[in-house]
């Protein structure tokens, strides 16, 4: 199956439901191609939608922002540097924010140090780079080291106002078993074409992941 647009999609849903405008209207099958977009990038983290931010820590600053719009931390880097993101650096070790407290629970001058945990702190309230939630670092900065945050973000989603992404382009026939999916379910049925699209999608969906995961090996 070739790259999948909007509107192919729409009609494709609707097609093989053998339902029309009527029984889907355009808010709701928008709503539910929006939900098996947001189920296929939980369930399988798209190589695409890495993500790289570099920046400066702030001397005696504990935390920094998490990139705006991203869905999940990969890794941060923290380098000797204060100027350049080259030469030596370390990945920090990811840990709980109560852990991070207690190994240096005091952000005074004495206390400071390169960091070497990361912790994700929350006070999440929407998708900028301000708002999207904070990063717990330890010991506190004792310096304005680069760093770069390596991190998965959600791209532009399938809508009316943009027809194609990768995923339409790359697992059309993924996203159509997902939206087929949730449409069944939101149509209460029949349950065994809820079933059968369900299991369509989670052997398509095991296609794809097995495709990212080797593109990692090379």
């Amino acid at each position: 199956m070739a790259g999948i647009s909007y509107t192919t999609l729409v009609t494709q849903i609707r097609n093989y439901t053998e339902v029309d405008s009527n029984v889907l209207s355009t808010d709701q099958l928008e709503n539910i191609i929006l939900n098996a977009q947001y189920r296929i990038m939980r369930d399988v983290p798209i190589d695409a939608d890495r993500k790289q931010q570099t920046g400066n820590l702030v001397t005696g600053q504990e935390t920094i922002n998490s990139p705006g719009g991203s869905l999940f931390i990969r890794g941060i880097q923290v380098y000797d540097s204060t100027s350049a993101t080259t030469g030596a650096n370390t990945y920090l070790e990811k840990k709980d924010v109560t852990y991070l407290q207690e190994y240096v629970p005091s952000t005074e001058s004495s206390k400071r140090g390169k960091p070497k945990y990361y912790a994700m702190f929350g006070n999440a309230t929407g998708d900028g780079d301000t708002n999207s939630g904070r990063i717990f670092l330890s010991p506190t900065p004792d310096s304005t080291y680069k760093f770069r945050v390596h991190y998965n973000k959600m791209p532009a989603t399938l809508a009316s106002d943009n027809t194609t992404n990768y995923v339409s382009l790359n697992f059309p026939n993924g996203l159509l078993y997902c939206c087929l999916a949730e449409t069944y379910g939101f149509l209460k049925g029949p349950a065994d074409m809820l079933t059968l699209y369900e299991q369509k999608y989670k052997q398509e969906v095991q296609k794809f992941a097995n495709e990212q995961v080797g593109r990692r090996r090379r």
